[in-house]
């Protein structure tokens, strides 16, 4: 016997339950992540660009999502891509990843593997060193839970 009283018990289950729901919500809301574009554009907005997004359509597993993203420049010192953002609206925090590139990466393209909480948009930006900025969106279905569960 642990010495614990059925009142013991029954307090700490209570406040085990206030604790997890108290966390705050399981996903961000589409105002965050607006708010992360943002904070990375520096309030500019971006235009609508050929950045290539390979993302399945269908996602089995949330918890590990194969993204590659490639943009056409020619990634010389004058002109290259400099960052890429990754924000997905579902998740706890919808910055996922922020690239950082230099024209000695030779070819703006990234390959990871991501977590996305649910079925949601995911958002890519990238910033120029000339200053441009250029995003595009992508549908994921997530039919097992990620980050959320």
């Amino acid at each position: 016997m642990t010495g614990r009283s059925r009142r013991d018990v029954l307090a700490l289950g209570a406040g085990g339950a206030a604790l997890a729901f108290a966390g705050g919500p399981a996903e961000a809301t589409p105002q965050e992540a607006a708010e992360a574009i943002a904070k990375f554009t520096g309030g500019k907005a971006a235009a609508p660009g050929a950045i290539a997004i390979d993302l399945p359509e269908i996602a089995e597993n949330g918890n590990t999502v194969p993204l590659t993203i490639a943009l056409d420049s020619p990634m010389t010192a004058e002109d290259h891509v400099s960052d890429i953002l990754v924000v997905a609206e579902a998740n706890p925090r919808p910055t996922v990843v922020t690239f950082h590139l230099t024209p000695m990466s030779g070819r703006a393209e990234v390959a990871t593997r991501i977590r996305l909480a649910a079925t949601e948009n995911v958002t890519v930006v990238a910033k120029t060193s000339t200053g441009q900025l250029i995003s595009a969106q992508k549908l994921v279905k997530v039919t097992v839970g990620g980050c959320g569960g």
